[in-house]
């Protein structure tokens, strides 16, 4: 799951854009419906901070990514259903069928993908949820890679950022023995919501992007303590 890499700078639209073919929201219920049923048998799950996300109206969840659980536990546990950012290498075979029946949102990251970044504003335009991760692919956590395309989506659609910190999910890997351990503690905090307002042009994004960077990394940080995880 991840985020475009070259997001145009935020400001007016293009005489010319993609039509915004955006998942439908009911798609997005069912994964939120599923969720609980395929993940909790197997791991202690806490959540934290839920109350953090608007009730109502369109935010951006930003997490951190260590892990492949980590898509899955923010889709699967969030407080609202979450239309989510995945890497276009997902949309194969059967995952691929599921991914597209759940309404997540498919997006090349070795480009501008202007199909995912239209599909991205309309879910924002429609008062949903979308949710990123904001390097791209999984890291260290640190955000130092991070992208600009979430604050190109904060600042084009005036959504609050609600930062997400999955801890105790995993390493690195992506094969099942990367996986925690079964009944592991595993934690998904919520911090409070950050309100970029609205900028334009490449410095307005640039700038929103290392105001989101240092308060992600606060976030991920202030977690790990509050929860216990190394």
């Amino acid at each position: 799951m991840t985020t475009p890499t070259n997001a145009p700078a935020a400001g007016p639209a293009p005489a010319t854009t993609a039509v915004r073919v955006v998942p439908p929201a009911h798609a997005a219920r069912r994964a939120r419906r599923i969720g609980p049923f395929v993940l909790r048998p197997f791991w202690k799950i806490r959540l934290h901070g839920a109350e953090y996300v608007p009730a109502s109206g369109p935010v951006i969840l930003a997490g951190n990514h260590s892990s492949f659980l980590d898509g899955p536990l923010i889709v699967g546990l969030a407080p609202r259903p979450v239309h989510f950012m995945v890497k276009r290498e997902m949309f194969r075979g059967v995952i691929g069928s599921a991914l597209h029946w759940l309404g997540q949102i498919s997006v090349d990251r070795h480009g501008a993908d202007r199909a995912a970044i239209q599909a991205a504003l309309g879910v924002l335009e429609q008062g949903g949820v979308l949710g990123v991760f904001p390097e791209g692919t999984r890291s260290a956590e640190d955000f130092a890679t991070m992208h600009n395309g979430l604050a190109y989506f904060a600042l084009r659609s005036r959504a609050p950022v609600v930062p997400v910190a999955c801890l105790g999910a995993g390493t690195r890997g992506t094969t099942i023995g990367s996986l925690p351990r079964l009944r592991a503690r595993l934690d998904v905090v919520y911090g409070p919501p950050i309100d970029l307002g609205r900028g334009t042009g490449r410095k307005a994004v640039a700038a929103a992007s290392e105001q989101l960077r240092d308060a992600l990394r606060g976030h991920i940080e202030q977690a790990r303590r509050e929860t216990g995880h190394a």
